[in-house]
């Protein structure tokens, strides 16, 4: 709409007053979303991720917490994410040149077992460990701890998982040049120099009492920061509740009240309007000794079960009976089927709730999710997390003089997921293989398995059976005790042939 200056300036220069109508123009929105009519202001709109987080982690990290610690749904929600993603463990094959390969896995296989600084897990348990923090709080620190030759391990180093609350939030200041945002320290080009961390938990018992505990710099090579990076330049992780939680909250709200009024359908509870001194009568069961505490309280008494009681005269009694409200079921799965969205679970693995699902809708869901499992596994857990590990683990090795060189070539597995209708999906696989679409050692590897172990297996199994003379009698069993096709003749010699033109 043309104000009092564009109308001036029309009414001077009409060319210029057209020219500042069309400049208008443009400025009007296309999106209606982007329309500031709506009353909508995002909050702390154009922060940064680490603005963000400094904002409302802590926030954000305990509301989480209490949601596991309390609510069923979310408790078993996280833990079947767990299980999903990391299963028995995410395991390394040392794929390096020569014998070190098997030098390096010999000494995996007895390091995971005494790799937990506090001796309570192996590497597949701190994995575990690891990966539910970081879902549930965002994020989690896991610390490379070098230990003495002298300790007897068969790798002088160990891993300590912390959470993240050893991560002194409050430190934002210049060190030396470097920047401290949310307690990590970055040098001049961005690179991370120091995590601060508190020499105990801050929230461990006696930790207030304790005079001294202070955060201190420890340096970024032995600390494993993980968390899934969200948004470009972020610092710190937030808990993947975060978008579910305020749902959660109200969700909890209305059961409690729905709660509260299913007690009240279960009592019958009285009005009665009269005179109480005409209603005492100290010698009945129930009756109102004291008048004047009746008018002052309320309480009539009890009724009697089984018993008929006559009433005295202008006495009206009124029965309060609560009304059943319909819909609540409906109600409370549709908010579970929005919290479960949020929260990168599935509503059957979330509820144990699958009377609703056919074969082809928990398919679709399943193999949806599986996606994005996946996705977390290699492109947070493993690079974030297990790399990282092997390193370290490799560096420590070739310090402690068990190998000569270092060579960190190394193929992750997976644990495996299994088949939703195993002759179904086996057969699919198969076919797979035999139109040229797949390979057996892709087969294998989406199942979790290390094909060359596998096929070193297989040959292992039929040489020992042939030796031993057992191959046929398998080989009986499985035909079911018919006698195997014959091999098809090869074809006869043309001149031996009569009737062969």
């Amino acid at each position: 709409m043309a104000n009092i200056i564009d109308r001036v300036i029309g009414y001077i220069n009409p060319l210029a007053g057209l020219q500042r109508a069309n400049a208008r123009a443009l400025l009007t929105r296309a999106y209606e979303g982007a329309s500031q009519r709506d009353g909508w202001r995002p909050r702390r709109g154009g922060a940064s991720a680490n603005s963000d987080h400094m904002g409302d982690a802590t926030s954000l990290r305990q509301r989480a917490r209490a949601l596991v610690q309390n609510v069923p749904y979310i408790s078993r929600g996280l833990a079947a994410h767990v299980a999903n993603v990391i299963g028995t463990g995410i395991m390394p094959r040392s794929i390096a040149k020569g014998p070190q390969a098997k030098a390096l896995n010999t000494l995996w296989a007895q390091w995971v077992k005494v790799c937990d600084a506090d001796g309570r897990q192996d590497f597949a348990g701190l994995e575990r460990t690891a990966v539910r923090a970081m879902c549930q709080d965002g994020e989690v620190m896991i610390r490379l701890r070098n230990r003495r030759s002298a300790d007897g391990l068969p790798v002088p180093l160990q891993l300590q998982v912390l959470e993240i609350d050893w991560l002194d939030s409050s430190r934002n200041f210049t060190n030396n040049g470097n920047a401290v945002i949310n307690g990590i320290e970055y040098d001049a080009l961005g690179k991370i120099v120091n995590y601060w961390l508190y020499d105990r938990h801050p929230g461990e018992v006696g930790a207030l009492i304790r005079v001294g505990t202070y955060s201190r710099p420890v340096p970024a090579s032995s600390i494993i920061h993980l968390f899934n990076t969200e948004r470009p330049g972020q610092g710190r992780g937030f808990t993947s509740l975060a978008s579910a939680i305020a749902r959660v909250r109200d969700l909890q709200l209305y059961e409690d009240a729905e709660l509260q009024r299913k007690n009240l359908e279960t009592r019958l509870s009285v009005l009665a309007s009269g005179d109480p001194a005409d209603m005492a009568n100290p010698n009945a069961e129930g009756g109102i000794a004291n008048p004047d505490q009746a008018r002052r309280t309320g309480d009539l008494g009890q009724l009697a079960s089984g018993s008929i009681t006559q009433l005295p005269p202008g006495t009206e009694l009124t029965v309060v009976k609560p009304e059943v409200a319909a819909g609540y079921v409906e109600y409370i799965k549709y908010n579970l089927h929005l919290i479960a969205a949020g929260s990168g679970w599935t509503y059957e693995m979330m509820t144990g709730d699958v009377r609703e699902v056919n074969f082809s809708s928990a398919r679709v869901r399943l193999l949806d999710y599986r996606r994005e499992a996946e996705q977390l596994q290699w492109l947070t857990i493993i690079p974030g997390f297990c790399e990282p590990v092997w390193r370290a683990f490799v560096e420590a090795a070739q310090l402690g003089g068990m190998i000569k060189s270092v060579d960190y070539s190394v193929d992750w597995a997976t644990p495996k997921w299994d088949y939703v209708d195993p002759s179904k999906d086996v057969k699919a696989d198969r076919d797979e293989i035999s139109m040229g679409l797949s390979s057996i050692s892709e087969k294998l590897r989406k199942r979790g398995y290390d094909p060359e172990l596998v096929f070193t297996e297989i040959k292992t199994d039929f040489d020992r059976l042939k030796k031993d003379g057992t191959l046929d009698i398998l080989l009986q069993l499985m035909f079911g005790g018919q006698s195997q096709p014959a091999p098809p003749a090869a074809p006869e010699d043309a001149a031996a042939d009569p009737l062969r033109p």
